[in-house]
């Protein structure tokens, strides 16, 4: 498994195979360890799931709260990253379950995914923007408009991407920014107009520094979802949170 060098250790070719199946049985370990403490009550414990940006930003904060209050004892530990990461980190039992966008490829052979949320996203401008002053807009006033995007890989670039080829529309210029508060920043200043979730705008909507103009016709909406794998045991407080979740279906 190992290779020495020096005083230096490195994992020969069978041992970088061996690895994942390692770190699976250890987080294994682990993870029944924390179920058998949670057993008796949910007193202690640690839940441990992972969320991609906007659903761990601004979806949960509220869910966590109702959690927390319940369970105080429970050590809440949200890994925030990439779906790419997410994934892996849900294949070797780093984290039990995942709450992200249905645009996300999961396999769902060996994954169990439900939807329990239905989130809408809406066009939005700077207050000064002259579509700011309309109560609703058309495609074609926004062929003239640049757009801040999220980079071209993202789910939600190509989910955005393939609604408005339904309707015969592309963008025709647009900046990429990849994190979704840069985005609303750079709307804000006037850069442009952008397509994002409501919940993720909502303080601004309120305090007025950004406007939601409605396209007439067009509706956008995308599903949040669990997933965990097919098989396993889940936590006492992973089945209580993903209960939770439940409750707020849309």
């Amino acid at each position: 498994m190992f290779d020495r060098i020096g005083k230096k250790l490195y994992l020969t070719t069978q041992g970088e195979h061996f690895k994942p199946y390692a770190e699976q049985i250890i987080n294994l370990l682990h993870t029944s360890k924390e179920h058998i403490k949670q057993l008796d009550n949910l007193s202690h414990g640690t839940l441990s799931y992972g969320a991609s940006n906007f659903v761990g930003v601004y979806l949960l904060s509220a869910i966590l709260s109702d959690f927390n209050h319940k369970y105080p004892g429970i050590k809440i530990n949200m890994n925030i990253i990439s779906s790419n990461h997410l994934i892996q980190m849900l294949e070797t039992h780093k984290v039990e379950f995942l709450v992200l966008s249905d645009r996300i490829p999961i396999d769902e052979n060996r994954f169990h995914c439900k939807t329990f949320y239905q989130d809408e996203l809406v066009l939005i401008a700077n207050k000064h923007h002259p579509l700011a002053q309309k109560d609703s807009c058309t495609l074609t006033d926004l062929v003239d408009e640049t757009w801040i995007l999220k980079p071209n890989k993202s789910a939600t670039r190509s989910y955005l991407e393939e609604e408005f080829k339904k309707y015969g529309f592309i963008f025709p210029n647009y900046m990429e920014i990849s994190n979704l508060e840069a985005i609303k920043q750079a709307v804000i200043h006037g850069l442009g107009i952008s397509v994002v979730s409501s919940l993720a705008i909502k303080q601004e909507i309120e305090s007025g520094i950004l406007v939601e103009i409605p396209i007439k016709g067009i509706h956008f909406r995308r599903g949040i979802r669990y997933v965990y794998q097919k098989g396993i045991h889940l936590s006492p407080a992973a089945k209580e949170f993903i209960a939770m979740l439940d409750e707020k279906l849309i």
